[in-house]
């Protein structure tokens, strides 16, 4: 709240603050509007508030809607309505306790400043149908941040969310509202949400289908604000040379038009990138500093630290001493002999009352009874629960103790008969389902413990939950236990002559307290009984007990200081304790204050939590008296928020009688036990000391009073003085333990008789002492957050949170803070409840508000903010947020937020610096340096053509028709190619002589029926099978060039058909060849809407051809004529054709045929698509050349009989078999837990010499390896899978082959390959990638190695663009207007100088390298591996380095068993994954935080949006490559219906 107050609330006067608590109270009860509260308080606060004109100030603040009033009563303070407590509570009223006001106001204030420049931050987009969730179950008892539910119940996981009925246009509208409202948001993103809300998107004229639109070659600088930005429009785009590009499958050419930044505006998706953009624009806060890079290892960037932080000045700090402790005559050896001491002379005297669920005295257990039952319990113990001979239970074994939170009574009975029978006590909580949070460590911690027995009380027996067959479930991670129920009628009367043996307490164990640390492991804390006996000393002298005084303990009595002081120095001093539990406290908070009253307590327990309570409720009780109190201890003192809990709750019971020297607060860890506590004051002495802290110094572990700035300041409260006979120093943190200075901030450490045993002296507790013996307590180290070198609490930051009107978001006050390990340092991670009715914008603002305070107030920034569903958040068995387990959850993914906010870019400050490329180094110069290094030029070759004797006749027929012609006179019967169908039978076979003949009626049907000249292009449109083939030697004996195009698909015509159409156009093609059931969907209605129809060239079905000579065949006058055009997409959706000659068609064949020892007697299987590349030379072209038998496959017959590739493998014994990715991926998934199953079937892989993957990109080493190890129990040996590399220019660089050595693989370093250099490294060695070669190059084929922008050969530890020589090279592409310029340069293009200079080199496009390895060719040298590492044209570069997307890709993969596939792309400069959820929606969001992480991690890169869509949305083409740029544009366009759009800030 803007409050201009001259002086703090603090300064006010009293009646004036008591009357501003009050109003704080009426709102959060409900019994007064937010307006009217902001009325009334501006109305209080006027004559102490100068005031600017005459406003107002309380209605200078932006408009709200008024709070929905939960009990509407009457808005004034003095008519205290019937409001039951009740009522109010159950409306989620903000949790007063952490609120103090100093902080509410330091945080308005600081909200106020961030007003003026407030930021435009994108809000993430939802699917509707995520979420939406049925309201939150009726039944879920009041709760607050640290309540539990009733022990007894078992915890509702009720179904809850947020019903998030508002559209995302109303999201969108807020943004736009947000955009305008902003004085920096750049005005291209105005008018940008201008645009978008007028509607312009629709009336935009269509884009043309040719019209250019140049790109800017410069990436844009996301930081700088220049309004130039390159957006690859969805638009085709034809480049001079007819790369067709941007036609995707499917891609729609919609109506775009770029705005100033070059965002089309019809996408809301860029509005939203557009703003996360200017967000980022704006100068960061902390300043980034100047960043080093060492040329091997990019260094994580060090924050340096402030030259003006604040630094310790102070002198070494002494030790500080307790008083002695007090030698009293009548204090007892030991804790049990004063057990038997009242037991036996006092019987009659109250020891502990219990109460019922309605707050009334239900049982009141007597000393007598207590000695009694306690003696019944070591009696059966020791000698009833096994045998004489062998005792189940002997002297010093541990005893699990599991007693419900509402049963003291039964609890200490079995405590003291647990100590009488020297057996050690380990109380733990009752466990309520199988899995309970945290259940898992405390069975960690039974099963160290050796526990077998746990003993409970019958009640609680019945309501542990069973098994079908009623036994007790095994909890996760629990030992086997034995149950024993120590109800009185269940023990044995001890005999006469049996008493315990009690001696002087010495330094064994008496009891094990469990604690839990900050990373969630539970260990026990061992506490000897001298220590127990001292411990209760020193309480009994500290806290002044005397005998048969009444205390009142709303504790919990198994552990801490409700252990310590309501059932251990109880006993010693014959006291009466009255236990208040929780569930009590829940139905009625007032119950604690009410039993003080009623029994004239002398002492109470207390923590802050239950004096909140008492203050929500205290109306329904006017006429309570606290005066009997002479200490209130407040166990949690050292909290932030105990100050002003212990203040208010003061101020409201002053009246009631209650002393301000009364409270006392304390501070205690399970190691040390109590650390140190505020003695009872003496009336009228001066109140003890206050500090006022300095935030920031905090934050540099030193103490500055603050004076300056209000908004980040501190109140500490002391705990009081160090224990009697204590011992207590503060030493630094970390490292080796050295004493503070008198103003530095350490762990206390505490020395004394009183203390566990386990971690003798050291407590988990941070601390500072000022001059005297007061200690001030800053936090605890479980919640101890260290981000770049600076510490911050974690409850001050809750308290941050609390303070930013949270009450419409946040449910009942729970968030939870924690930090996790990215990147080299600690980042902060709020997740908090939310509210079941707030909605998505409520929770959003709240979220960028709570941003911006934790960074003012804190400044530190905070990486994830998450909002989960109320009440699904893992609880501690009192109901507090399991703050280790909610990390856990959130590391795992299981958290299931419901909305999520990123903020790396804000938080990450320690990236390495972008890579400057070195500019003016001419490749001559690398050249140089490659040779004074030593270093070969990286290139390679296959074996010469020339060497190899070939006796084969083949050579003398120049082009393949020549060579079918002489197949059919020569071998008329020898079959070529036979086809199986999905049930694996042969539908259709080819000999020599039919192939022949059924290109010949086609060739005559081509010149008869379609008037076609020699040179005329036919597209050839045939399902995989012989049809294509002879359709293809048809067109090649009229002297027509084939194309040959996958069909449309009749279940997805829209999609597949305009590709269909292109390749038409693209190719001029005169005439379609096809089967009459294609030729009809062509012309059918489907089609009609897809494209125009109208407008085909001549259709020919062949299914029915005339029987009619061919005059004459078609003889080409040379072999550089034009043989076929081969049409494919490439993965960044450019549509290219390759034009094939003959000569080239040969020298391809012929060096298949000899790397792969093909001749007429063998047989291969084919399992590819035939339509483009090495695919189609397989399928068609190798079995007429080379005359061996080739089995086809069509690879989506797959589909429906996953056995039928490997069974026919099988069958016919193949050698020789060729597959794609999709099949083996196929066969990997679909057969990997049935190879029993294939075992079965007779199926047997060990005649397979080489099975080949046909693949033009960078080998699946993943996918490649698990085949060979999936089907090697069928035989398949782990040496016959390999690839191949083919790239547009040359279909065939690659070919495993038969001859020659396996395969290698090498292991580089990543880092070096962002920076375009190869370092290999050990397997295993971090950041490495495995790379394997892609088979061996073709005999006639030479690589090299070359820099990409200068042209220059590269050495071999250089990464560079693989350029191939080789007499099968296309001669260019096929283009609509020749264009030569970029022909030259992708075909015949030459080095820039160097001894490779005079040959002319094809461009594949491809990265890789060159390696020599230790293995021999075929020709007696050393032979060279080459390794493709990715397409030039799919790498991102980002941050000045070369990233691969495939690399990214896999690191995400990784993170969460949900990913079913995932796809990377940049936009803008902004890094965006596309993720496909395989889980339900729930998990959506929790996939958002661990791509961001291991992207991080892995490649030093901050993600700028997260999508996550439905699976199969990223669309894969048939060689099963991403067509991750077509992605691109369907998000650009909004159209991939995402569930979820993250955008980090």
């Amino acid at each position: 709240m803007a409050e201009p107050a001259a002086a703090g609330v603090s300064s006010l006067p009293r009646e004036v603050r008591e009357q501003l608590a009050e109003l704080e109270l009426e709102l959060s009860e409900g019994d007064i509007t937010q307006k009217g509260y902001e009325k009334k308080r501006a109305k209080l606060l006027a004559p102490y508030v100068p005031q600017p004109q005459g406003a107002d100030p309380a209605l200078q603040k932006e408009s709200r809607t008024p709070m929905p009033v939960p009990a509407a009563a009457p808005a004034s303070a003095s008519s205290s309505s019937s409001s039951k407590f009740h009522r109010a509570r159950s409306g989620g009223a903000r949790d007063e306790r952490y609120r103090s006001d100093i902080h509410t106001e330091a945080v308005q204030a600081a909200l106020a400043k961030h007003k003026e420049q407030k930021m435009a931050l994108p809000m993430p987009t939802k699917r509707r149908s995520t979420f939406v969730q049925s309201p939150a179950d009726a039944c879920t008892p009041p709760d607050t941040s640290s309540a539990s539910e009733d022990e007894g119940s078992l915890r509702r996981q009720a179904a809850l969310s947020a019903a998030l009925h508002q559209s995302l246009q109303n999201a969108e509208s807020w943004i736009n509202r947000s955009i305008q409202g902003s004085s920096t948001s750049s005005s291209a993103s105005s008018t940008l949400s201008h645009g978008e809300g007028k509607g312009t998107s629709g009336s935009l004229a269509d884009v043309f289908a040719n019209t250019r639109i140049e790109n800017v070659s410069v990436p844009p600088d996301v930081t700088a604000t220049t309004s130039c930005s390159s957006a690859r429009p969805a638009a085709i785009d034809l480049p001079p040379a007819g790369i067709v590009k941007g036609m995707h499958k499917g891609s729609n050419r919609s109506s775009l038009m770029d705005t100033a930044d070059g965002v089309p505006v019809s996408s809301r998706v860029s509005t939203k990138i557009q703003q996360l953009l200017n967000t980022l624009k704006r100068p960061k806060r902390p300043p980034l500093k100047e960043f080093f890079v060492d040329d091997f290892e990019e260094i994580v960037e060090v924050p340096q630290p402030d030259p003006n932080q604040p630094k310790p000045e102070g002198r070494q700090m002494m030790p500080v001493k307790g008083e002695p402790l007090g030698v009293v005559c009548n204090w007892p050896p030991a804790l049990e002999a004063a057990l038997q001491r009242w037991g036996t002379t006092q019987a009659k005297c109250p020891c502990l009352t219990a109460l019922d669920v309605t707050g009334k005295p239900v049982y009141t257990l007597t000393y007598g009874k207590l000695w009694s039952r306690s003696l019944k319990l070591a009696y059966t113990l020791l000698n009833k629960l096994g045998t004489k001979n062998e005792p189940v239970l002997k002297p010093g074994d541990r005893v699990a103790l599991v007693y419900p939170n509402n049963d003291p009574v039964m609890f200490m009975v079995a405590f003291y008969g647990c100590l009488l029978a020297e057996v050690i006590p380990v109380p733990i909580e009752v466990p309520l389902t199988r899995k309970d949070a945290g259940g898992q460590q405390i069975g960690f911690l039974l099963g160290s413990c050796g526990i077998a027995l746990a003993l409970t009380t019958e009640v609680c027996l019945k309501g542990l939950p069973k098994t079908q067959n009623g036994e007790i479930v095994q909890f996760k991670g629990w030992p086997r236990l034995k149950w024993v129920v120590t109800d009185s009628k269940y023990l044995s009367k001890s005999p006469k002559d049996w008493q315990p043996n009690i001696s002087a307490a010495g330094t064994e164990p008496a009891y094990i307290e469990y604690k839990t640390s900050k990373e969630g492991s539970v260990m026990g804390v061992t506490v000897s009984r001298v220590a127990m006996l001292s411990h209760c000393q020193a309480l009994s002298q500290a806290c002044n007990y005397s005998e048969g005084e009444t205390i009142v303990n709303v504790l919990d009595f198994k552990k801490d200081a409700g252990l310590w002081h309501g059932i251990l120095t109880n006993v010693m001093n014959k006291l009466h304790t009255i236990s208040v539990p929780y569930s009590v406290m829940k139905t009625c908070p007032l119950s604690w204050v009410q039993r003080v009253h009623a029994h004239k307590a002398k002492v109470a327990l207390v923590k802050c939590r239950d004096l909140h309570w008492a203050m929500m409720a205290h109306r329904d009780q006017r006429d309570v008296s606290l005066s009997s109190l002479r200490m209130l201890i407040v166990t949690d003192g050292a909290n932030p928020w105990s100050v002003s809990s212990c203040d208010a709750f003061l101020s409201l019971f002053q009246s009631h009688g209650l002393k301000p020297e009364a409270i006392c607060p304390c501070a205690t860890s399970p190691e040390a036990m109590t650390i140190a506590i505020r003695r009872p004051g003496v009336p009228g002495a001066s109140l003890p000391g206050r500090a006022i802290l300095s935030m920031n110094g905090l934050s540099f572990g030193v103490i500055r009073v603050n004076t300056e700035d209000k908004n980040s300041a501190l109140t500490v409260q002391d705990v009081g003085h160090v224990m009697p006979g204590g011992m207590m120093c503060i030493v630094k943190p970390d490292g080796p333990p050295q004493l503070c200075k008198t103003d530095e901030i350490g762990e206390i450490c505490v020395s004394s008789r009183a203390g566990g045993m386990m971690y003798y002296g050291l407590a988990g507790v941070t601390k500072n002492t000022f001059e005297g013996s007061l200690v001030f307590v800053v936090g605890k180290m479980d919640g101890l957050l260290t981000v770049s070198g600076r510490r911050h609490n974690a409850d001050d930051i809750v308290a941050t949170g609390l303070a930013v009107e949270s009450i419409k978001t946040v449910y009942r006050g729970r968030i939870a803070v924690f930090s996790v390990s990215v990147f080299y340092d600690e980042r902060i991670v709020v997740v908090a409840e939310q509210r079941p009715d707030a909605s998505e914008e409520d929770s959003f603002q709240w979220m960028s508000r709570v941003l911006q305070a934790i960074d003012s107030i804190h400044q530190v920034g905070v990486y994830c903010l998450a909002l989960v569903p109320a009440n699904t958040l893992p609880k501690t068995p009192l109901g507090g947020i399991h703050i280790s387990q909610t990390k856990q959850h959130f590391l795992e993914g299981s958290l299931h937020p419901c909305n999520i906010l990123m903020c790396p870019h804000t938080c990450v400050t320690n990236l390495p610096k972008p890579r400057q490329k070195q500019p003016g180094v001419g490749p001559a110069s690398v050249m140089v340096g490659n040779l004074v290094a030593g270093k070969r030029i990286a290139q390679a070759s296959g074996r010469d053509l020339g060497q190899i004797e070939d006796n084969d006749l083949v050579k003398k027929h120049q082009f393949l028709t020549e060579v079918l012609q002489w197949r059919a006179q020569a071998t008329p019967d020898h079959p070529l190619f036979l086809l199986l169908n999905a049930k694996g039978t042969t539908v259709c076979t080819a000999t020599c002589l039919q192939l022949h003949k059924k290109a010949e009626r086609i060739a005559s049907v081509l010149c008869d029926k379609g008037h076609l000249n020699a040179g005329d292009n036919v597209v050839l449109l045939y399902p995989p099978g012989i049809e294509l083939i002879t359709a293809f030697y048809g067109c090649l004996y009229a002297g027509c060039i084939p194309v040959t195009v996958r069909p449309p698909h009749a279940q997805s015509l829209t999609a597949t058909l305009p590709t269909v159409r292109m390749i038409v156009e693209v190719s001029k093609a005169a005439c379609i060849l096809t089967t009459q059931t294609l030729m009809r969907l062509l012309r059918s209605r489907e089609a009609a809407a897809a494209v125009d129809v109208k407008t085909w060239p001549t259709i020919i079905d062949t299914d029915d051809l005339p029987r009619k000579r061919l005059a004459q065949i078609y003889k080409p006058p040379t072999p550089e004529m034009l043989a076929y055009l081969d049409f494919s997409v490439s993965t960044t959706g450019m549509l290219t054709g390759v034009k094939m000659s003959h000569a080239a068609v040969s020298g391809l064949c012929r060096a298949i045929k000899l790397q792969c020892e093909l001749y007429s007697s063998r047989q291969i299987a084919i399992c590819l698509d035939p339509y483009c590349g090495l695919g189609f030379v397989l399928w068609c072209l190798c079995s007429v050349y080379s005359g061996h038998q080739s089995i086809l496959i069509p690879p989506m017959e797959l589909e429906s009989n996953l056995f039928l590739w490997l069974s026919t493998v099988s069958q016919y014994k193949i050698r020789d078999t060729f597959c794609s990715y999709s099949v083996m991926e196929l066969c990997t998934k679909g057969l990997g837990n049935q190879v029993e199953m294939l075992k079965a079937r007779g199926i047997n892989l060990s005649c397979v010499r080489t099975c080949v993957v046909v693949a033009e990109e960078r080998p699946r080493v993943a996918l490649t390896h698990s085949f060979s190890k999936l089907f090697k129990d069928i035989g398949l040996s782990s040496r016959a899978v390999s690839t191949t590399f083919g790239s547009r220019v040359n279909v065939a660089i690659c070919l495993q082959g038969t001859s020659g050595p396996d395969p290698t693989t090498v292991y580089v370093d990543l880092k070096s390959l962002r920076h375009d250099r190869v370092r290999l490294v050990e397997r295993g060695a971090p950041q490495s990638l495995l790379l394997s070669e892609s088979g061996k190059i073709l005999p006639g084929v030479k690589v090299v190695i070359v820099n990409p922008e200068t042209k220059g050969p590269l050495g071999d530890s250089h990464l560079g663009e693989i350029w191939v020589n080789s007499p099968h090279t296309a001669s260019g592409y096929y283009t609509i207007y020749d264009n030569e310029t970029l022909q030259a340069d992708h075909f015949n293009t030459r080095l820039s100088f160097g001894d490779a200079a005079q040959t002319l080199w094809a461009r594949t496009g491809y990265l890789g390298f060159v390696r020599r390895t230790e293995l021999t060719a075929a020709s007696g040298e050393r032979h060279d591996a080459l390794y493709v590492v990715g397409a030039l044209d799919e790498t991102l570069e980002l941050r000045g380095l070369r990233y691969h997307p495939i690399d990214i890709e896999t690191s995400v993969s990784r993170t969460h068993r949900s990913i079913a596939e995932c796809a990377v792309f940049t936009w803008t400069n902004l890094l965006v994954v596309v993720v496909e959820l395989c889980g339900c929606e729930q998990e959506a969001l929790d996939l958002v935080p661990l791509v961001t992480n291991v992207v991080l991690e892995e490649h030093y890169l901050i993600v700028g949006v997260v999508v996550v869509v439905d699976p199969g949305v990223i669309p894969i083409n048939s060689r099963g490559e991403k067509q991750r740029m077509h992605l691109r544009d369907s998000f650009l366009a909004d159209q991939l219906d995402p569930i979820y759009v993250a955008y980090n800030m």
